[in-house]
């Protein structure tokens, strides 16, 4: 879900006489290598009150849902951030370079969701000595702080049993672990809490899973047990409040969306997949609300197998100014799918239910939140995106935000000539933008499974499946900004459109070198865009031309010599990429991911950091999202709903938390 993108939005001039607006502040702190960022969301003061509501309510239903995916990430995620937020809001007596250092630790906690880096699953750990932590944690507790512990265990006793997740990295080292090496398990290597008890994927071998995406896998007492995620079970306090805000809201929801909220509601209360399935459908067929919500377990990249979900939430509304373009793509779904330069077996002969906007997010939690993707595509059951179609959104706001934000040195360091970063300052937001319209609503999309495939092929490819879906959406992005088809659809100007391909084919081509700044240790990508990306490229330098890679003062450069050959080889990597997932061979995908897109070289990673360090430029971005508050009558029904920004990121991660400062 998370494309890299850094497309703003214009602002109109004031006229002449008028003072200008004050600039906004966007870039809020650097912690480490993140930088922190406030995301707007114009327009919703002026929204009618009753989608105000309902935005309220689904807000609300999104908030009580956070600590679900804390638990999701760690067993102890939730207990380590109680008493990092302890210390931090009790810091009455604790030495300052301590405090200073738990402040650091508990940003990154919170921005990563946890104790492991979004982008290399590897864990990090605070830099002060365990007695030092324990001792500003003591001190927090004389202040007044309450840390709640297990029955019959003593503070004392916690921190111990809690003092390797802290301070040790080779205990629990990787949230998610793909590739643990020979003799190694996925799952036992792999720290995230979709699994308990030991389970294998040897223990798998023969068991039917009738909660895949909505449970967690438990080995007890030799047997495999399914903790189903639903109200009465599995996270049941969570789920019980999130159910009574989406109910709240459904009076204020247009009818098809009031029919998807109550489908949604069924399905917490049950977690049977019959359920779930009716969801995505009611989910899908609504078309034209203003205002909608994610909420529920979507991805699946956290699981090594590729079968849990992750619990998320995402309120949006329609940003009319915005749709234009990505509304044009979507209603020629079917002329881009006849054209797919892959086997006509695995093209759909008839594209149904595309439904595609642009949005501007009002909160992102759990795993679509601090760090957050800026373009969607659900929903994720294959069967349902053939049968009824999908929807597919550009976070507009979280892109504008991105963009603002970014250092132009990113940029400049990693680009070959002038001419090249001219190109990128004048037609790479753009491109984009583009991009990520084009692998939302046309790629995730498009295809279908081969005539008489049966089961499902996230299923069967397995731990490689995300990474395969990502690299055959971005390939379509790809090879169909160069169509002419956008400038006849009036979506680019033909005078600009080969110097916004160049754009785009520049920046793909060079991110390969410039995303390792983001993996800072070890020797494998883990995260499924990642490895998707450097796959692309790396098969590309490897079958064509297009690419060479330079050396100049000491600097590496990965440079695209033949725009053509480029969008040639795309065809052909995007043929095998769709027949892979068509035909469901998975050896074919373990085998391209293995050659182009895991390891890579060490040596180049370091020289990308020492570069980008140089510059004090961030590997990743965190978002503070908008707060709303509700005004109220006498009788407590709502009158308003205000939104405010509170560009401060510490005091909107004590608020969720239930703290003040």
């Amino acid at each position: 879900m998370l494309i890299a993108a850094t497309a703003g939005c214009s602002r109109p001039e004031p006229a002449a006489g008028e003072a200008a607006p004050p600039a906004r502040k966007y870039l809020l702190e650097r912690i480490d290598d993140a930088a922190v960022v406030q995301v707007y969301a114009d327009g919703f003061e002026s929204l009618p009150l009753k989608e105000k509501t309902l935005i309220w309510h689904l807000y609300q239903a999104a908030r009580a849902g956070r600590d679900i995916f804390y638990d999701q990430r760690h067993r102890n995620g939730i207990e380590m951030r109680r008493i990092l937020e302890a210390v931090i809001t009790h810091p009455q007596g604790i030495d300052s370079p301590a405090l200073d250092e738990v402040r650091r630790y508990t940003k990154l906690f919170w921005l990563n969701t946890g104790p492991y880096n979004n982008h290399t699953s590897r864990k990090f750990v605070l830099g002060i000595p365990p007695q030092t932590f324990a001792a500003a944690v003591k001190a927090a507790v004389a202040s007044g702080a309450t840390i709640p512990t297990a029955a019959g265990e003593s503070v004392d006793a916690m921190l111990r049993r809690l003092e390797p997740m802290f301070f040790d990295p080779d205990v629990d080292p990787i949230v998610t672990n793909r590739n643990p090496g020979a003799g190694r398990d996925i799952l036992t290597a792999s720290a995230n809490n979709l699994y308990a008890g030991g389970v294998t994927t040897a223990d798998l071998k023969g068991f039917t899973e009738k909660y895949g995406l909505n449970s967690r896998l438990v080995k007890r007492d030799g047997r495999l047990i399914e903790e189903v995620y639903k109200i009465g079970g599995r996270y049941s306090k969570e789920i019980t409040e999130i159910v009574r805000h989406l109910e709240a809201a459904i009076p204020f929801a247009t009818e098809p969306m009031a029919k998807a909220l109550g489908a949604l509601v069924r399905f917490y209360r049950t977690g049977e997949t019959a359920d779930r399935v009716q969801y995505d459908i009611a989910w899908v067929a609504d078309k034209s609300s203003p205002v909608d919500t994610i909420n529920g377990f979507i991805e699946v990249y956290m699981d090594p197998r590729g079968i849990k979900g992750s619990w998320e939430a995402l309120v949006f509304y329609v940003n009319p100014e915005k749709a234009t373009r990505i509304k044009a793509l979507g209603a020629q779904a079917q002329w881009f799918e006849d054209h797919m330069p892959f086997d006509p077996r695995f093209r759909k002969p008839n594209v149904t239910g595309i439904v595609a906007n642009a949005i501007d997010v009002v909160i992102e939690m759990g795993d679509s939140g601090p760090i957050t993707p800026i373009g969607i595509n659900l929903p994720n059951d294959e069967q349902i995106r053939e049968r009824y179609g999908s929807k597919s959104v550009a976070l507009a706001n979280v892109t504008e935000a991105y963009d603002k934000s970014t250092p132009e040195g990113l940029t400049s360091e990693f680009t070959w000539d002038a001419a090249e970063t001219e190109r990128s300052k004048r037609f790479r937001s753009v491109s984009d933008e583009l991009h990520t319209e084009l692998h939302e609503v046309l790629g995730h999309a498009s295809g279908r499974q081969a005539p008489g495939f049966t089961g499902s092929p996230d299923e069967i490819i397995k731990e490689h499946y995300s990474a395969l879906e990502e690299a055959r959406a971005d390939l379509i992005a790809l090879y169909f900004i160069a169509d002419p088809k956008l400038v006849e659809l009036g979506v680019v100007p033909a005078a600009d459109h080969d110097q916004i391909v160049r754009a785009q084919y520049d920046y793909y081509t060079r991110n390969a070198i410039v995303q390792l700044r983001r993996i800072r240790e070890g020797t494998e990508i883990e995260e499924a865009h990642l490895r998707n990306r450097q796959m692309i490229i790396h098969w590309l330098m490897a079958n064509t031309k297009a690419i060479e890679r330079r050396q100049r003062d000491g600097k590496t450069f990965n440079v695209l010599v033949d725009q053509q050959a480029f969008r040639d080889g795309v065809g052909r990597l995007l043929a095998e990429v769709q027949r892979i997932k068509s035909e469901g061979d998975a050896a074919a995908a373990a085998k391209m991911f293995d050659e182009y897109g895991i390891h890579f070289d060490p040596q180049l990673r370091d020289e990308v950091v020492r570069r980008v360090d140089a510059l004090k430029l961030p590997s990743y971005t965190g978002f503070v999202m908008p707060k709303l508050t509700p005004v109220t009558d006498a009788s407590g029904a709502i009158t308003d709903v205000r939104i405010s920004y509170p560009q401060d990121f510490t005091a909107q991660m004590l608020e969720y938390g239930g703290h003040t400062q």
